[in-house]
This record gives C-alpha cells, sequence and structure tokens, in this order.
C-alpha cells in the first residue's frame, strides 16, 4: 500500500511532488511533412491537411471561394489563418462530408485551427483565446413522439 499521510505537510510534499509542469505540446507531423486534423460542427466533418506552401486553401478538389459561395463562409474559414497571422505560408487541402454549408465551414474553421496547433504548437495560445480549438457541440434536437417537432406541438382546437 501507499504511504500514510498523516500531516498537512505531508499532503503539501505530495502535491508538489505529483504536481508537473504545464503540458508540452510538440509537433504532429505525418511521413509527407504536413499536419493532419479532423475539425466537426453539427453533422460535418472536416479532413485538413496543412504543409508549407503559398497559401491555396482547396475544399474536395476546389478552390474554398467557388465551393464557399458566400462571404460569410468564407470569412469564417480563414479566421483561424488570420489570428496566428499566417495567411500566405501553407497550403490547405480539406475534404468535408455531412451537413450544410454552414456546418462544414465551420468544421472545416475548427481543422484548420486543429492542424496549425499541430505544425506549430506555439500558436496554441493565440487560437485559444480565439475559440477556434473549442468544438461546437450544439447539434440539431431529435424529435419527441406526440408533437410535430422537436418541440412544437400540433395545433390545438378548443371545439
Amino acid at each position: 500500500m501507499a504511504e500514510e499521510t498523516k500531516t498537512l505537510e505531508d499532503l503539501g510534499a505530495l502535491a508538489t511532488a505529483g504536481a508537473s509542469e504545464t503540458p508540452v505540446h510538440v509537433q504532429k507531423l505525418d511521413q509527407y511533412g504536413r499536419a493532419y486534423a479532423t475539425g466537426k460542427r453539427k453533422d460535418a466533418v472536416a479532413r485538413v491537411w496543412l504543409k508549407p506552401g503559398r497559401g491555396l486553401i482547396t475544399v474536395n478538389d476546389k478552390d474554398f471561394k467557388a465551393y464557399f459561395a458566400r462571404p460569410v463562409l468564407q470569412m469564417l474559414l480563414q479566421q483561424p489563418i488570420n489570428a496566428a497571422e499566417r495567411a500566405d505560408q501553407y497550403d490547405i487541402m480539406v475534404t468535408v462530408m455531412g451537413g450544410g454549408l454552414s456546418g462544414q465551414a465551420g468544421a472545416v474553421r475548427h481543422g484548420i485551427a486543429k492542424a496549425l496547433t499541430y505544425y506549430e504548437p506555439e500558436l496554441r495560445t493565440v487560437l485559444k483565446r480565439g475559440g477556434f480549438l473549442t468544438r461546437d457541440s450544439r447539434t440539431v434536437e431529435r424529435k419527441k413522439y406526440g408533437r410535430a417537432k422537436a418541440r412544437r406541438s400540433f395545433q390545438f382546437s378548443k371545439r
């Protein structure tokens, strides 16, 4: 069995001995020198590969401006890159499936932020502060029996 702690000083000594320093994040690359990350939002899943390049972003073998036609979605996609100030330094290749365009854009944004932290671990604090590394867990609520939708009831008639 483990040693018994009988005094408060013993407990303090155990706490300082077992406490580790802040976690050290290391660079995670595949055999081709790319950082890979998975981003998720609603029902959409994005697989993101990031490597040094000229700033090209391709989504499902199309330019991201052709795939995400709305400027709001294009801006959403570029937020982690702009926050890290790495606009024209990386080529990003993305495959995304599931959900709608808005959910897919959120999934790509999450994946890009994770891939940036895998390639450059020192960017983690900047991206974490911006909220790009947090997975948005909100999904569509399921339909319940006895209801028209998730919460909406059928029309009520008094007579």
